[in-house]
């Protein structure tokens, strides 16, 4: 009776790649069903955004004046 022939790295590496993009596959199924199954009271609740001239939400600098958000100014 003939020996086994040994498995390459790269067949082996190949094998675990397709199993770990299958398992994800398999994850993001589950996920779309359960939020499905969720309903769409749960859509609602993550669709709240504040509105951008909230005084909460504006980055400002110590003398009151907005902050720039632009790189260039940074190095200055």
């Amino acid at each position: 009776m003939g020996k086994k022939k040994r498995q390459t790295f790269g067949k082996h590496a190949r094998e675990r790649a397709i199993e770990e993009k299958r398992r994800l596959k398999r994850e993001r199924k589950q996920a779309a069903a359960a939020e499905r199954q969720a309903g769409p009271e749960a859509e609602q609740t993550d669709t709240i955004v504040p509105s951008a001239d909230d005084e909460e939400h504006t980055a400002r600098s110590v003398e009151g004046q907005p902050v720039s958000s632009s790189i260039a100014d940074v190095d200055r």
